[in-house]
């Protein structure tokens, strides 16, 4: 992911927060996300960057269609040997063609060949697609759960799992 991305990877994440959550989260809190601020936190996160998290970006023709970021598991602030999934988006209208797939494959790989044991995220408990999503690609709920809350609405967290080995 360059600099150049930031505002339409912005557009793929709000896009893709607008359609995985409605109806789990507040839709005025979803209708109140703003893409540009969004595309800024990104490019001050990339110009800031510590060198830990890696984004993926998924294009076709010139025009990123997905974003992924991965890097090193927080366990509150310490960073342990385990990798998570920070994010994955796709353009609401490109769901279901592969391109969320590849961008977890890839980041599944990067994270093998770094050396990391596993792969951890983070989904909504409610989020029953993301679910099964994550289930296809050979993750696994292990139990443990996050107390969530958007504007006063509790949608806990489910950790997933996934054991990795180097190719």
């Amino acid at each position: 992911m360059a600099l150049a991305d930031c505002d339409r990877v912005a557009e793929v994440r709000i896009g893709g927060w607008r359609a995985a959550y409605r109806g789990l989260m507040p839709q005025p809190y979803l209708d109140a996300l703003s893409v540009s601020e969004d595309a800024d936190r990104h490019r001050a996160r990339l110009t800031a960057a510590d060198g830990r998290a890696t984004d993926l970006v998924a294009e076709e023709g010139g025009t990123v269609v997905g974003w992924a970021c991965h890097g090193p598991y927080r366990d509150g602030e310490v960073l342990t040997p385990d990798a998570e999934l920070y994010a994955i988006y796709v353009d609401p209208g490109r769901c279901g063609e592969g391109i969320g797939r590849a961008l977890l494959a890839e980041s599944v790989r990067r994270c093998a060949d770094a050396g990391h044991p596993r792969m951890l995220l983070w989904v909504l408990k409610g989020n029953t697609s993301a679910r099964r999503f994550y289930e296809r690609a050979g993750f696994r709920a292990d139990g443990a759960e996050e107390p969530f809350e958007v504007d006063g609405v509790p949608v806990p967290e489910v950790r997933y799992a996934r054991e990795l080995s180097p190719a």
